[in-house]
């Protein structure tokens, strides 16, 4: 087993991170919040610069700065890169103070598994290959600050500059949580639209004959999306929705989200072209509505390099005793598919391992953090 010092040198290393893992996770740092998000990616960089491997940083106006950090950074062959982000969908104070806990076999805090488990996983693999006198190859680790929400805060900055930066790279393996025994290859894409119904007010006793009801046409509307539930192909979901003022005023106004999700870039033209004639269909006589993209990401579409690179990968962990993983498709959305579009060869959630993202009680398992590091450190050294 060629590894086997790795392994050895990362298990040695377990507390020393499960202490790095609650540092980083008791910075708080919501996506909106760049002065968070940057003493994040600040603690990263202390922690590079101490063992003297190479600091990029790409300033952000809005969002946290990303940060990208590299060991061999003169090594002639070409880059293994893990990415993951420091940014969290969680509102400060959600998990109370400190924000992090301990309890069993389990660690509780805001983004303890997506995503800041993968990337401090992601460290300590470059930490144990240097240790191991790994020399063969530049490792770098990018730490994404607008993540959540697609980076919709910096414009797509930051993932358009994180494409352009891993260009060329042998293999982009991206750390959001990891299912057991399973990698991703392929995500679906999402795009929200907002529209907004136009009506006219008017008494509610005179609605039979005056007046037009925004609320009534936005539902004719979304009934229409709900319709959409393939759970292979389109799902829609209208979650929010705001209208009218009082209850005896017909509603002169109407705004609702629509969340929908594709498998490729076929399907979402057809949704934008069927947004559009929908939101130019009057339901309701005096009605009008206009349609705007909330927010959209891209889907991660099955790719032959990145099924190649799934094979590759399972055989690197079979000759070194890690359980080979089975590729699948996911229905979220991440940064994989973004990289995957623009070239980059790329394998997603092989972060570590956890449960009930987004919410108050997301956890991740203490043992996936040395297991993680453990696969990233293997295809580094191996592939």
């Amino acid at each position: 087993m060629r590894c086997k010092q790795l392994f050895e040198t990362v298990d040695s290393l377990y507390d020393q991170y499960v202490t790095f893992w609650q540092d980083v996770c008791n910075i708080e740092s919501p996506t909106s919040d760049k002065a968070g998000v940057d003493a994040v990616g600040d603690y990263f960089i202390r922690e590079a610069r101490e063992r003297g491997w190479k600091i990029e940083r790409c300033a952000q106006a809005s969002a946290g700065d990303v940060v990208v950090i590299t060991l061999n950074p003169e090594a002639d062959n070409a880059p293994v890169i893990l990415s993951g982000h420091m940014d969290t969908v969680h509102p400060k104070g959600l998990f109370g103070y400190p924000p992090v806990r301990i309890e069993g076999d389990k660690i509780y805090g805001p983004g303890v598994t997506d995503c800041k488990g993968g990337i401090v996983a992601g460290f300590m693999a470059m930490d144990a290959l240097e240790r191991c006198g790994f020399t063969s190859r530049p490792v770098t680790l990018m730490l994404q600050s607008d993540e959540e929400g697609g980076s919709r805060v910096s414009g797509k900055a930051t993932i358009e500059y994180m494409c352009k930066r891993a260009q060329g790279a042998a293999a982009f393996l991206n750390l959001e949580p990891y299912s057991r025994g399973k990698v991703c290859v392929a995500r679906k894409g999402i795009i929200t639209f907002k529209f907004t119904v136009t009506g006219i007010e008017a008494h509610s006793s005179l609605c039979a004959r005056t007046g037009a009801n925004a609320i009534a046409d936005a539902a004719h509307k979304i009934i229409e999306l709900e319709k959409l539930k393939d759970d292979g192909g389109l799902t829609c979901n209208c979650g929010v929705i705001q209208g009218g003022s009082v209850p005896n005023t017909v509603a002169g106004s109407c705004e609702f989200l629509a969340n929908v999700r594709f498998v490729n870039s076929q399907q979402l033209e057809w949704i934008k072209d069927y947004a559009q004639k929908l939101a130019d269909t009057v339901h309701v006589p005096g009605c009008s509505c206009k349609l705007e993209v909330y927010g959209s990401r891209l889907a991660m579409e099955y790719s032959e390099r990145n099924l190649i690179l799934a094979d590759t990968v399972n055989r690197i962990f079979t000759e070194n005793g890690l359980q080979p993983l089975e590729a699948v498709r996911y229905h979220g959305g991440s940064d994989a598919a973004e990289m995957t579009s623009s070239g980059v060869t790329c394998l997603d959630s092989l972060g570590t391992e956890g449960d009930y993202i987004h919410s108050a009680d997301e956890f991740g398992l203490l043992a996936s953090l040395p297991e993680s590091a453990k696969r990233m450190a293997a295809v580094a050294y191996c592939i």
